[in-house]
């Protein structure tokens, strides 16, 4: 994980061993009967191919890829007014969800400060980074008939809603999902 923090502070993207590494020692998670979800994962055509080795050598299914779009110019608002506590990674941001007290995290007091990652630098290479080598995912998702993309603008309760609604669509294409209260649930702050 330090190895992995190490390039994100720098605004470029984790080299496909490292991650997959992180993804091998959480295969346990992927088995939840609830089903599962991976965030940021994966990144590049490559581990497209590895995740999808080991979905069949594990014998499970990929129900869905959710691909969130968002015009640029709110990305960057978004990260860039990020801003994170040291102690319990509890997340602020400075003009649409401020700490009550600046810079101590509600939570447990400890110091919010901006991720070296959500600096406009590092912003704008991770962003580079995406497009050269996460674009591709989204043809070879939707070529697998896999891919549900969903506006992310608004609350972070309307791009849950549209998330659980297009899941349950996607549900409905043949795919069953487990009985289990996931879309009843709020989402993460």
């Amino acid at each position: 994980m330090a190895a992995a923090l190490d390039y994100m502070r720098q605004g470029r993207l984790v080299p496909d061993r490292t991650v997959w590494e992180m993804v091998r020692e959480r295969i346990g998670c992927l088995r939840c009967l609830g089903g599962f979800v991976l965030d940021g994962f994966p990144r590049t055509l490559a581990q497209a191919d590895s995740l999808r080795q080991l979905i069949e050598k594990e014998r499970l299914e990929l129900d869905a890829v959710v691909n969130y779009v968002l015009p640029v110019s709110e990305i960057i608002q978004r990260l860039n007014g990020r801003r994170t506590c040291e102690g319990c990674q509890a997340v602020f941001h400075h003009t649409n969800r401020p700490p009550n007290q600046d810079g101590v995290c509600d939570h447990c007091g400890g110091r919010v400060c901006q991720r070296e990652d959500d600096r406009s630098g590092s912003i704008a290479a991770r962003l580079e980074a995406y497009e050269r080598t996460t674009e591709p995912l989204i043809q070879f998702y939707r070529n697998m008939g896999l891919l549900t993309v969903i506006l992310a603008s608004g609350s972070r309760e309307e791009v849950f809603a549209r998330t659980v609604t297009a899941l349950g669509q996607q549900g409905k294409k043949g795919r069953t999902y487990p009985e289990h209260n996931w879309a009843k649930r709020t989402p993460y702050p």
